[in-house]
C-alpha cells in the first residue's frame, strides 16, 4: 500500500477496527506497552499530527534530511525502535477501557483529517522529522501505526 489515499483511508476507516478486533490481552512480540498504552499512546502521537499538542523539533537540522528519506520510504520502523521522548517504563492507562481509548483515537484521527481539510497547506511539527505536510503526516501515521499492529501480530 504506498498511495497516500489508501494510506489515509486505512487511518480514517479501519485502523480503529483493527484495533476493537484486537484482544486486550494479546501478548506484545516486543517492547514494554500493553494493547491499550499503545493505543493511547497513538492518540498522543496523533494530537502532534492534528496541532492540539505543539512539540518542539529534537532532531538535529542537519538530520532532518536522512530522517525524512525514511520516513519518505516504504521501510517499516524497526521493532524497539528508540523513542527519547517516551519514559522507560509505559505510562498508567488513562481511559478505563481498551474501547474507551479506540474511541478517543478516533476522534483524534477525525480531527486529524478535518483540519487538513480545512487547512491545506499546513504543516505541522513532528520531534523526529521536521515540519511535515499532510501527505508526510499520513505516512508517518500509516508508518507508526502498522508498527504497532505489528506488535501485537497484526499485518497489514
Amino acid at each position: 500500500m504506498e498511495n497516500i489515499e489508501q494510506k489515509a483511508h486505512f487511518l480514517r476507516s479501519e485502523y480503529t477496527i483493527k484495533l476493537s478486533e484486537l484482544d486486550a490481552g494479546t501478548p506484545r512480540k516486543w517492547g514494554k506497552m500493553n494493547v491499550q498504552q499503545m493505543i493511547e499512546h497513538m492518540s498522543d502521537y496523533v494530537r502532534i499530527a492534528n496541532g492540539k499538542t505543539t512539540v518542539e523539533i529534537v532532531t538535529p537540522e542537519d538530520k532532518l534530511p536522512r530522517m525524512q528519506g525514511f520516513l519518505a520510504s516504504e521501510k517499516p520502523f524497526p521493532e524497539n525502535t528508540p523513542n527519547v521522548l517516551m519514559p522507560d517504563e509505559p505510562v498508567p492507562v488513562k481511559h478505563a477501557t481498551k474501547q474507551d481509548a479506540i474511541k478517543e483515537l478516533q476522534e483524534e484521527l477525525d480531527h486529524f483529517f478535518t483540519v487538513h481539510k480545512n487547512e491545506t497547506e499546513r504543516k505541522t511539527p513532528n520531534p523526529f522529522f521536521g515540519l511535515l505536510d499532510f501527505d508526510s503526516q499520513v505516512q508517518l501515521l500509516y508508518k507508526h501505526a502498522t508498527h504497532h499492529l505489528r506488535q501485537f501480530g497484526v499485518e497489514v
